[in-house]
């Protein structure tokens, strides 16, 4: 089953997400932290891209920043052609909305709705089809066609992981970005995960931004970028 969505052209050159000299400073009273340290990055439309680091290197930030749940105090963040420095709120929510799709390690499904109550809710939340067909080919991307009537409880570990990201798919976002998704998961149900990923991102053709501390995973992106004290150590493409 095919599902596709339209990607955006931008005015980046082709970039799906552009970060020029991106600086992100918290404060809190008298201490001050610096997460990013002038970050330059541009990730084409269609590209798997999987960022490492340890903890505190700025993984998170960054991910926030793209999703645009966060501003950076320094610098430009485009994504989808639309600058989130600069951006009202409003318009920040409704990329989230309608563009970028977001999957955390906290599956955050429904526990009394069935899958495919579960996914028609967020397609109806994205403002798409929600109708039970449409919702069904979603499912089935993610190899999850047999458990549209289970609710997640009856679901395993990689199970609900692999549903909230079909929750995600039937917003049809062109940007879809992976919080460590596999770390509470074990080497099988991680594989499984990531399979999903990778047929999504080929059924899709959606941008993916993976954010991970595992290498294994990371090797199964198209291109690594490793972030160590806020700065870019690594851009390396796999593929």
């Amino acid at each position: 089953m095919e599902l596709t969505v339209a990607i955006p052209t931008t005015p980046t050159g082709g970039a799906a997400i552009s970060l020029r000299d991106v600086i992100r400073i918290y404060r809190e009273v008298d201490v001050e932290t610096i997460a990013l340290r002038g970050i330059d990055l541009e990730i084409e439309a269609g590209e798997f891209v999987a960022v490492i680091g340890r903890s505190g290197s700025g993984k998170s930030t960054l991910l926030n920043l793209i999703a645009g749940s966060d501003r950076p105090t320094a610098g430009r963040v485009v994504v989808a052609g639309i600058d989130l420095a600069r951006a009202a709120e409003d318009e920040r929510s409704l990329l989230r909305g309608r563009t970028v799709g977001i999957v955390y390690q906290s599956q955050n499904l429904v526990p009394t709705l069935s899958l495919l109550e579960n996914v028609a809710l967020a397609a109806a939340l994205a403002g798409r089809p929600a109708d039970e067909p449409t919702c069904r080919d979603a499912l089935e991307i993610l190899g999850l066609a047999e458990r549209g009537d289970h609710r997640p409880e009856q679901l395993s570990g990689g199970e609900q992981q692999r549903a909230a990201l079909a929750c995600v798919l039937a917003g049809h976002p062109s940007v879809l970005l992976a919080d460590e998704i596999t770390g509470e998961l074990d080497s099988a149900a991680a594989a499984s995960v990531l399979d999903a990923v990778d047929r999504a991102h080929r059924a899709t053709g959606a941008t993916v931004v993976l954010v991970t501390h595992d290498p294994d995973v990371a090797a199964r992106s198209q291109r690594i970028i490793e972030l160590r004290d806020g700065r870019v150590v690594v851009d390396q493409r796999l593929s």
